[in-house]
């Protein structure tokens, strides 16, 4: 069977991945972005489900005043005895925490804290023959800071039933380069008498790697792999269509055969809009260390596995992970379960399933380059080449008032593509470029207040359309030339390359989604989205 990678395309980094029976389940970060921390599930590593999030009750999670780059970090997945584990860190408030389940769907616990002693980011669990939970992570080096980055990885024992560490904290790598800078993101295994260490190194960025370390004790002497790194792609320069490979998690399928799970990047001209993905590669051992893709040494597009069905996923599930193509409709309340807000939506202004038919957002004074709660529902961008439409009618008296779409990278970051009903018609596109606004055009239309947006993403140039109907909303009218005329350009082919990695920064991939705002103005009124559509070009 093949796989074709990335198994998971988007902004989808930072994966953790485990194995219950004849289910794989993954879980990625998530940052300033709410639910929290979405779950997958796989039989076959290739075709992969979202089943929910883990984080989806504002009690469970505050991402209050959070940056994009700020809130969830780098969850792991574990299985022990019945119950499902996901450990996290909150870097906007609470630290290292766990929640759990009995169920994968979930519904998830409150969120366990585990307090001072538990310092750092990337925290992992580690479950012992002997039934013993060990807690491992990363920290600043506990000897003193040298330089920047200069951090260790270290375990604890940690008693489940008080959720709380125990014992003493043991430091056991800091690293395997000279002066090596972030390790983190680590994972512990055992395997044939042997404890194993993986983590990454070289920061997130092209010089991002995975190492491997081993003991025959829990808490060390650990001793590195001598040829780390195992897997990077640092090597292989700016050109190559994979960068930034790093944050691996392992896994085996029940037969003897082992998988690795990490993220990286697909750069277009060097830059990138989707963010770090998740990827997939093979791993053997040799000699008691895990060589990943033997013979290649690198990530390949296509994955040649054994002991899978084609297409195993169970009918009704859609089997094709390249295959984004969908139209939403409003007519339930319950958001499907790849819709993102930002930080913890406020209750009441984003609806779903009003009148059985429309999303409606409220009019509420919060705006995008705000670090607040503005409404915003959006997808991540899951292509190189899309389009993401829209229709959606205003129900306002004030000028300060729209609705429309956005795409977003971050506060500081994105480009809005609003519509206004008062004092005249109009669509208007802005950017927001390091946080100065520019308008880039307008265009003033005839009266209405039912429009239809379009946006065309074809790699690194964007295209904003709109067109404008006064006829009442009516579902079966939604590509009714008659009612709603041609497409007419607000902007073409612009340079979308404001919203990549490399030019703002952070750690977080693009998103695309509906958006309305009082622009700091609040009263009764909203903006109602009939659907909203992703097709892939």
């Amino acid at each position: 069977m093949q796989i074709r990678n990335p198994i998971l395309s988007g902004f989808y980094p930072d994966p953790s991945i485990c194995r219950v029976e004849d289910w794989f389940y993954m879980v990625n970060s998530t940052f300033a972005y709410f639910p929290g921390i979405p779950i997958f599930r796989s039989r076959d590593l290739a075709c992969w489900e979202q089943i929910g999030n883990v984080l989806e009750r504002n009690s469970q999670v505050s991402l209050e005043g959070c940056g994009h780059s700020e809130g969830i970090y780098a969850p792991t997945i574990r299985y022990h005895e019945g119950v499902y584990y996901v450990i996290a860190t909150n870097v906007s408030g609470g630290g290292n925490f766990i929640v759990t389940a009995g169920h994968p769907e979930g519904p998830w616990s409150e969120p366990y804290f585990l307090g001072e002693k538990a310092q750092g980011i990337d925290p992992s669990l580690f479950f012992d023959e002997d039934g013993s939970c060990y807690y491992i992570g990363q920290r600043e080096n506990s000897g003193g800071s040298r330089y920047f980055g200069d951090c260790e990885i270290w375990i604890q024992k940690l008693d489940l039933e008080r959720m709380e560490l125990v014992g003493e904290s043991h430091p056991v790598l800091y690293g395997f380069e000279k002066n090596a800078v972030w390790p983190e993101g680590p994972h512990l295994y055992k395997k044939d008498g042997w404890y194993y260490i993986l983590h990454a190194e070289g920061g997130t960025e092209r010089n991002h790697c995975i190492a491997a370390a081993r003991s025959r004790e829990v808490f060390g002497p650990y001793e590195y792999c001598p040829a780390n790194p195992i897997l990077t792609h640092r090597h292989l320069g700016r050109d190559y269509p994979v960068t930034c490979v790093g944050h691996g998690d392992l896994t085996e399928d029940g037969n003897g055969n082992w998988y690795m799970v990490m993220l990286g990047s697909r750069p277009e001209m060097e830059h990138t809009l989707m963010g770090r993905e998740t990827f997939l590669a093979k791993v053997v051992w040799e000699d008691g260390w895990p060589v990943v893709n033997p013979g290649i040494g690198r990530l390949e597009t296509f994955v040649e596995i054994s002991g899978f069905r084609e297409k195993s996923m169970e009918p009704g599930i859609n089997a094709d992970i390249q295959e984004h193509s969908k139209v939403y409709t409003f007519e339930k309340e319950k958001f499907p379960p790849e819709f993102l807000f930002l930080r913890n939506p406020r209750e009441g202004m984003i609806l779903s399933g009003v009148e059985g038919m429309f999303l409606r957002m409220h009019m509420n004074p919060a705006v995008l380059r705000e670090q607040t709660f503005p409404c915003y529902a959006a997808l991540r961008f899951r292509d190189r080449s899309f389009a993401v439409e829209t229709e959606l009618e205003l129900k306002t008296d004030s000028e300060y008032h729209c609705g429309g779409m956005a795409l977003v990278q971050s506060n500081d970051w994105h480009f809005r593509l609003e519509c206004y009903a008062v004092p005249q018609t109009k669509v208007r596109l802005t950017a927001c470029l390091g946080g100065k606004e520019v308008v880039l055009g307008e265009l003033l239309l005839e009266k209405g207040r039912r429009f239809q947006l379009r946006v065309d993403v074809d790699g690194l140039k964007g295209s904003f359309f709109c067109r404008t109907t006064e006829k009442s909303f009516d579902k079966e009218d939604r590509q009714d030339p008659q009612i709603w005329g041609d497409w007419k350009y607000v902007m073409e082919n612009v340079d979308l390359r404001p919203l990549s990695t490399e030019k703002a920064g952070g750690f977080v991939g693009c998103t695309a989604g509906m958006y309305a705002s009082g622009n700091g103005q609040a009263d009764s009124g909203y903006a109602d989205f009939a659907w909203f559509s992703y097709k892939t070009f």
